[in-house]
């Protein structure tokens, strides 16, 4: 399906009856021929924009799947690149994929929800993955987000604008999103996969009560729809610096001895 190289019908169907993990390691040896891949066109446009910004020493790509981000992140980081995942043969393909980068490259099993890394990271990046997270479990993940970054680090994605309802786009992730609730309606272990359940405004919302300043922009590559909007956002949400503590009572009073004047 998809392609030659790419999944079977009939392995996609025990793939979904799977739960998340374990269907994630059966899909990674193919899952690059699929199109649930961040295309390489979002890959380079997101790399240029960083680029611009300047280089940062740390790099981590959250739920890296096959390491198609580790692409990104070589072109930006320094130092050293990290992936994790909670997906073991995924990171199996991503050890196996992955060329030279010229930085320190770590693999990482963990859950997104619960990373085991301190404020080590001056850049995050992630691609593709918000569907595997319900609206409920963004205040976490993006808690855990702005736990690992170092002050002004940034947390990076991008952001397709969503598809009109006139177009059979539309329709078809509807239609899959509907079918997925059903299929965890009655099937165990649900398998969290959702197009449509990631909005751009909650997830700002929730950016910013993480303690994050948000912004956007365009990636010019993709150009506009015909209302003006971009096709294709850089979402960047920084933990900022901590304020210098206030004085309290005015400036201090140098005393240099005797009595004051009158």
């Amino acid at each position: 399906m998809f392609s030659p190289e790419g999944p079977t019908l009939r392995e996609l169907a025990v793939q979904a009856l799977s739960s998340v993990e374990h269907g994630y390691d059966l899909l990674a040896p193919k899952f690059d021929h699929t199109p649930f891949r961040t295309p390489d066109s979002v890959l380079d446009a997101m790399a240029s924009a960083l680029e611009a910004d300047g280089p940062v020493d740390d790099g981590l790509d959250l739920c890296c799947g096959t390491g198609a981000g580790m692409d990104v992140l070589a072109r930006v980081c320094r130092r050293s690149a990290t992936g994790v995942d909670f997906s073991a043969g995924m990171l199996a393909e991503a050890r196996a994929r992955t060329a030279d980068p010229g930085v320190r490259v770590s693999w990482v099993r963990a859950d997104a929800r619960a990373l085991p890394f301190g404020p080590a990271f001056d850049l995050v990046v992630s691609l593709g993955a918000f569907g595997h997270f319900l609206p409920r479990e963004l205040p976490g993940l993006f808690a855990q987000v702005r736990s690992v970054l170092r002050p002004g680090g940034r947390f990076v994605f991008p952001v397709v604008a969503p598809p009109r309802p006139s177009s059979p786009a539309f329709w078809m992730l509807w239609g899959f999103d509907a079918g997925m609730r059903v299929r965890n309606a009655v099937w165990r272990p649900p398998f969290v996969m959702y197009y449509r359940a990631f909005r751009l405004a909650d997830a700002r919302r929730e950016l910013e009560r993480a303690g994050m300043r948000v912004g956007h922009r365009a990636l010019p590559e993709f150009g506009r729809r015909r209302d003006g909007s971009p096709r294709v956002r850089l979402v960047t949400a920084e933990r900022p610096h901590p304020r210098p503590p206030s004085r309290v009572g005015g400036p201090a009073v140098r005393r240099t001895g005797g009595s004051p004047l009158s």
